[in-house]
């Protein structure tokens, strides 16, 4: 992971606060839509311990008055900048076409062939460079605060079930096709098309409304039992290597099968598939806060990290 963390610490903050300033009202290429990313980094910041809530308050720049959700979609904005093109592969997973299956060695590479090139070597990389967060500011060998956007970014990235998905078909970006009456792709369908049309339908467009549902879910409904088991993690590495696996299988079972390029997806695929955007956006919160607890929570007994 050399390459990500030299390259990382070539930037200035005060450059890095420039261009977060400067480019967080600006349309970009979504992955989860900027509602996913941001409800992720709510999900996340709740559920922060006080050590780890302060940390983070203390990492971004004051302009979001502690918001986290406020940058998560940064990593966007800028992954096509010149400075910032190097970062466009960490966003996603390519895997052979109908493997439906996740291995780090095989597949976590950019289009060269270099190693730990995609979102769940970013994952790692970013969690690794926190750790030297207690070893004070002067540390310049890494941006902390952007190591803490660029991982609380990629978490919701590698929940998107179709940012681990097939390799010719883009994850699904070129399979067009046609959501209700607008054209559309299967990738996009999954990254924003689901979510926008569940918070028309049911939400009247309020995203925290959205949020508090999310919650709810996870706190005392359907998915309270399973939070345990979401947080658990004893390697980072194996557990970000299993994080890419859920979503392959789900790409697999509830993306990609039964859909044919042209066709026009409508009711019956958004009310089906909707349920799983929820959860991955929900276990993507979860699992940021689980691991900002520890990076940042005096604490790493038990939280084996890859460097």
């Amino acid at each position: 992971m050399d390459r990500l963390g030299g390259f990382w610490g070539s930037f200035s903050f005060v450059f890095i606060l420039f261009l977060s300033a400067a480019f967080i009202t600006v349309p970009g290429a979504f992955a989860w839509s900027k509602e996913g990313h941001m409800i992720t980094c709510q999900i996340a910041q709740a559920l922060l311990e006080p050590q780890a809530s302060e940390a983070v308050s203390q990492l971004l720049p004051e302009y979001v008055q502690g918001d986290l959700s406020a940058l998560c979609v940064w990593p966007d904005q800028i992954r096509h900048w010149y400075k910032y093109r190097w970062t466009s592969p960490l966003h996603f997973i390519d895997t052979p076409d109908d493997s439906c299956s996740f291995t780090y060695s095989r597949d976590c590479h950019d289009q060269h062939g270099v190693k730990d090139m995609c979102v769940a070597g970013a994952v790692k990389n970013f969690t690794s460079q926190l750790l030297h967060y207690r070893e004070g500011t002067a540390d310049r060998r890494y941006n902390m605060t952007e190591a803490l956007l660029f991982l609380s970014h990629f978490m919701g990235d590698i929940h998107q079930p179709m940012h681990v998905g097939f390799t010719t078909d883009e994850g699904g970006n070129t399979i067009e096709l046609r959501w209700f009456r607008h054209k559309s792709n299967l990738h996009h369908v999954w990254d924003r098309e689901i979510i926008l049309t569940a918070l028309a339908d049911y939400y009247d467009k309020d995203a925290n409304l959205l949020l508090k549902d999310i919650e709810k879910n996870f706190t005392d409904g359907l998915w309270s039992d399973d939070v345990s088991s979401w947080q658990h993690c004893n390697d980072i590495s194996k557990c970000v290597d299993s994080w890419a696996k859920e979503s392959i299988q789900i790409a697999c079972k509830w993306g990609y099968n039964g859909v044919a390029s042209g066709e026009t997806l409508a009711d019956e695929y958004f009310n089906s598939r909707m349920p799983y955007v929820m959860k991955r956006i929900a276990q993507g919160g979860v699992r940021l806060a689980m691991i900002l607890n520890q990076v940042f929570g005096g604490s790493e007994e038990g939280f084996a990290t890859a460097t």
